[in-house]
């Protein structure tokens, strides 16, 4: 129970923040992107602050034991494959044609839009289809 409490709080700290920090927008998001055309560097704000965040968490965290858990899952993998590289493609490529990324969509779907409906159903049925084709 405490977990799933501690869960709560977390992705509801998170959305926030999202939102507070115009993530959620697909027109800033958009805006950010188009480097050559009317660019909103504002974003770039916001991934500073995040990567200065996990840079010094990171430092950490191999030292600490979670709050909630038995241990962190952190990548062991350090080397770059084709799978890495089309799958970041993909999500770059879906990211500039749409403006909202996974963690915006589903903060999104409290809207009701089908904009984001149609976005956090699209990105459901592409993880079934790549679990249903048994690539590791």
């Amino acid at each position: 129970m405490a977990l799933n409490l501690i869960s709560l709080i977390s992705g509801t700290l998170f959305s926030i923040g999202l939102i507070l920090s115009g993530m959620t927008n697909p027109k800033k998001v958009i805006g950010f992107l188009d480097i050559f055309g009317e660019w909103d560097y504002s974003l770039a704000f916001v991934m500073v602050g995040a990567i200065l965040v996990n840079f010094l968490v990171f430092k950490f965290l191999k030292k600490e034991k979670p709050v909630c858990g038995n241990g962190f899952s952190l990548p062991t993998k350090s080397s770059l494959d084709w799978k890495l590289i089309t799958g970041s493609a993909l999500f770059g490529i879906g990211w500039g044609i749409v403006g909202i990324c996974p963690g915006p969509g589903i903060v999104n779907l409290t809207s009701l839009s089908s904009e984001f409906i149609i976005f956090v159903g699209s990105m459901m049925a592409g993880m079934f289809i790549f679990k249903l084709s048994g690539i590791k």
